[in-house]
């Protein structure tokens, strides 16, 4: 330990370190880790004590998959508000998608308009995705060198006009472009020919919902996806799977060497459309939250490494547009404040450990991203932490959230895994519901 320059150091008899949970003690630095050390270091002189006795130190999450939907849309959500509900859900970096806020990041001069919005209101660091869509291949290059961290495309229609969908030519075009530069694509994977020969039924029956977005529409597109990454040697990413059927196709593209990677989401991990009442459009999302037996095979999925790694794909809207019909009612769960907690809940259930659920939330997406300060407790890393009082529970109630729209399909859920306080680079940002004003910075690709 460098001593004088410490001038923080905390301690917990529970670190969620690379090596696995232990007794430790975290120097910080200059907002970044010194050094972790044995729990009864001597603290240096001048240097601040924070104990949080048994509660988990864990380092904070990296969720890659958020809508933030600003500008543009934000009585959906916003900067300010999507960051305070991530900073209160132990989450320290986000990747934001590329649509949904009006311009959507498919040009560098969107994603600087993106950037001057965003930079006052960052409660936590904030990075940028951008778009693929079919006019915009020239600009690909040009927004992976101004700092996005890959580029998301749509398989089958987005739900916006201005973010239109790639068929197969026009994917293959942007993902040769993108190869060309190693870049990542990461991908919404449904296609759109299996979605159009489904039975198409409005009304407030889930079931109808259901069978309106097979499973066959995600594994027909993982595979034409993986086919894709294998002819071009490119990086490919599959989004928010749902579908445990195209597990052992993902399983077999990994092994052979194919550049794939794969996240689920805490609502496909916790909810079942089993439980899913009539009319409760707070759980539609696309693809959708599938049967319980499904559920279980993306656990497997995930015991196995098949998948990578979990992030949210917050995706909130106003509560007017949660019509009680499912055909119309815009898709997307609200999750942001609440994906660690509901994880934690499910993953302790089927005998996971907390450092399962770091790599899972933490680890493996700042690894996604290549944010190589993130994800860890370890020498050199940025302090971003949460504590988590892991054997307290709480139950969700929607008027607590920090979420601008206080619609969630976890509403009444009683979940274990209390989030005592936030770190950013060293300093709380968030602990017992009460916020400190942004200290996020933007963040680019490398940086």
């Amino acid at each position: 330990m460098s001593g004088a320059d410490v001038n923080l150091v905390l301690r917990s008899t529970r670190v969620v370190t690379p090596e696995g949970m232990r007794p430790a003690a975290v120097a910080v630095a200059g907002g970044a880790i010194d050094a972790v050390l044995p729990y009864d270091t001597e603290v240096p002189a001048g240097a601040r004590l924070q104990d949080f006795g048994d509660d988990v130190l864990l380092p904070g999450l990296v969720d890659t998959h958020v809508h933030v939907n600003d500008p543009g849309r934000t009585e959906w959500e916003g900067f300010w508000t999507a960051t305070r509900a991530a900073a209160a859900g132990g989450i320290t970096t986000l990747l934001d998608m590329p649509l949904n806020s009006l311009p959507p990041t498919t040009t560098v001069g969107h994603l600087r308009t993106k950037q001057q919005v965003a930079a006052a209101k960052a409660h936590i660091d904030t990075g940028f995705w951008g778009g693929a869509i079919p006019s915009n291949v020239k600009d690909l290059r040009p927004l992976y060198e101004a700092g996005v961290f890959g580029f998301k495309c749509f398989l089958s229609p987005s739900g916006v006009e201005e973010f239109p969908e790639l068929d197969q030519e026009q994917l293959a075009r942007s993902l040769a472009e993108i190869a060309g530069f190693d870049g990542l694509l990461i991908v919404h994977a449904e296609d759109p020919h299996h979605l159009a020969a489904a039975p198409q039924r409005g009304g407030p029956a889930y079931a109808d919902f259901l069978a309106s977005r097979p499973r066959d529409a995600e594994n027909t597109a993982i595979e034409s996806l993986i086919a894709h990454a294998r002819r071009l040697n490119a990086r490919i990413h599959v989004l928010h799977l749902s579908s445990g059927d195209a597990l052992p196709l993902i399983a077999a593209a990994k092994r052979e060497g194919v550049r794939v990677t794969v996240e689920s989401c805490p609502h496909f991990l916790t909810l079942t459309a089993e439980e899913v009442p009539d009319g409760a459009t707070e759980f539609k999302c696309c693809p959708p939250i599938r049967e319980a037996a499904n559920q279980d095979a993306l656990w497997a999925g995930l015991a196995d490494g098949t998948i990578d790694c979990i992030v949210s794909d917050h995706s909130p809207c106003t509560a007017d547009l949660k019509t009680p019909d499912f055909a119309s009612a815009w898709g997307g769960i609200s999750s942001l404040q609440l994906g660690l907690p509901a994880i934690w809940t499910e993953a302790r259930r089927r005998g996971h450990s907390l450092d399962d659920v770091v790599r899972w939330m933490s680890a493996a997406p700042a690894e996604l991203a290549g944010l190589t300060r993130k994800g860890a407790i370890e020498a050199g890393r940025d302090a971003d932490f949460a504590v988590l009082a892991p054997d307290e529970t709480f139950t969700v109630d929607p008027a607590e959230l920090f979420h601008r729209n206080q619609v969630t399909a976890y509403a009444g859920k009683t979940l274990h895994g209390v989030v005592k306080s936030t770190w950013l680079r060293g300093r709380r940002i968030a602990a017992g519901g009460v916020l400190t004003e942004p200290t996020g910075r933007l963040l680019e690709r490398n940086h």
